[in-house]
């Protein structure tokens, strides 16, 4: 397959030396190695696939347009993708919103407006968790949730038992799972609610406190844009700029700091640099031999990072006919395959495209599925929101993040509870001559593309700070 970033990379033998080595091509890696090589500094990017993207990654549909397999969405104070993207020529559009919302529950249907549905059951206790989430998150210490005085004891529960506590109706936690699966891959009893308020937090920026509303939002919310071109187009577009900085198909196996360098070993050859910036996923970070190895504290944080579960599902139409019908294409649902959907439309209105987000306990159930039963669920899932005509795509392309073996999962890396409160202190902490980049690194906006570009920025001013 044509790769569109894969003639502004390098091929050949890799230099021996360079100022500093960037592992992975991702957002996060690209725009640390984009300031650095700003700043004259002698970068090279060795990216394990072979593509640019890391977990951002554009589908060319058969009909015409492009969608996204990966990261998507941004919103308002993700100011710092927002202007990178605006620096490369990448512009956004409104995700649509004219109409109602469906909500599907135990197979009765009501439409709806705004980001909670009008449940009588759940309608009070939602709004008391929210504002006391919201309460939580506004204590918290973006750059240091461990610091907070009850972050041994927020740390120590899970979502889904803390809400049990909350809640007085069990309907809750199935509304909340159409949150935490698109945002985490994950379901409320992995996660703390320590990681919850910190994520919350990490909503905003730096004159915006987080908060529930933008973290789960659409309109003026974390999915409130997309890229006309893909999201992908970003780093394409980061990696021609770097030309031959980029290398592809190099693996780091190895990573060996001794007589004032760091060799960095891939699979075309090792690089010796006077600094190193990682910014692969997590749990990948263990895959690297380490010598000297990882401090304890850090290998236990990363050990109880793992990588949700995850997979884009999207139905094409020649038209996005729901739109006639008044519907914006955004639904949730209590049970099945397509528990949070939206209108991925390319900007030009067509053709039309549903997207089901397949995450935690459904990708456990549904994920494992063989292609022609899990295509049958997702469509059903649409039909019994949108009518049955939704039931004839003409074309079902889907991505599972799980089969990727250089993200083995999506779309971030969650702490267990007692990791953040234990070890999370290590998460930015430079190991030698390594620094640590990557989107769960970041202090606003973690896990969003923001996230990536904020934490590329910090680990290369750590960089020029030491050379």
């Amino acid at each position: 397959m044509w790769r569109p970033a894969a003639a502004a990379t390098t091929s050949g033998a890799l230099p021996d030396k360079v100022d500093a080595v960037v592992v992975g091509a991702g957002i996060s890696g690209l725009t640390a190695a984009r300031n650095l090589a700003a700043k004259g500094v002698k970068v090279l990017v060795v990216e394990a696939r072979d593509r640019v993207g890391g977990r951002v990654l554009n589908h060319h549909l058969r009909a015409g347009g492009v969608i996204e397999a990966g990261g998507a969405f941004v919103g308002p104070t993700q100011d710092h993708i927002l202007k990178l993207s605006d620096e490369l020529g990448v512009k956004t559009f409104k995700e649509y919103l004219e109409g109602d919302n469906v909500y599907i529950k135990d197979g009765r249907r009501s439409t709806f407006k705004g980001t909670v549905p009008p449940d009588p059951s759940i309608l009070l206790d939602a709004a008391l968790l929210q504002s006391k989430l919201d309460g939580m998150a506004k204590k918290i210490a973006v750059d240091a949730p461990w610091d907070h005085p009850k972050a041994a004891e927020w740390d120590a529960i899970t979502v889904k038992d803390w809400v049990a506590d909350q809640s007085l109706v069990s309907d809750v936690d199935d509304l909340l799972k159409c949150y935490f699966q698109p945002s985490w891959g994950s379901d409320a009893g992995n996660v703390s609610v320590l990681f919850l308020a910190w994520f919350i937090a990490t909503a905003g920026n730096e004159t915006n406190v987080g908060t529930f509303e933008r973290s789960s939002s659409t309109k003026d919310g974390a999915q409130d844009s997309r890229f006309k071109l893909g999201s992908q187009t970003v780093p394409i577009r980061m990696a021609r700029e770097l030309g031959g900085r980029v290398a592809l198909n190099a693996p780091v196996r190895k990573i060996v700091q001794a007589d004032g360098w760091a060799t960095v070993h891939t699979d075309r050859g090792a690089v010796r640099a006077k600094r190193v910036i990682v910014a692969c996923p997590p749990p990948l970070v263990l895959d690297i031999e380490w010598h000297p190895q990882l401090p304890t504290k850090r290998r236990k944080l990363l050990e109880a990072m793992p990588m949700g579960h995850l997979m884009k599902c999207d139905a094409v139409y020649e038209t996005p006919f729901w739109r006639e019908d008044g519907l914006t294409g955004s639904g949730l649902a209590n049970a099945g395959a397509t528990r949070a959907v939206f209108d991925n439309t390319p900007a030009n209105g067509g053709p039309g495209v549903l997207l089901a987000f397949v995450g935690g306990s459904t990708w456990k159930k549904y994920g494992r599925l063989p292609l022609a039963e899990r295509k049958k669920a997702v469509l059903e899932g649409f039909a019994e929101m949108f009518g049955e005509q939704a039931l004839h795509p003409i074309e079902y392309t889907e991505h599972d993040w799980t089969l990727e073996p250089w993200t083995t999962g999506g779309p971030i890396a969650l702490p267990k509870p007692g990791a953040i409160s234990t070890n999370g202190h290590t998460i930015r902490e430079p190991h030698g001559r390594v620094h640590w980049a990557g989107t769960e690194t970041s202090t606003y906006w973690s896990g969003f593309m923001d996230g990536a570009v904020r934490a590329g920025e910090r680990a290369a001013r750590e960089v020029l700070d030491k050379l």
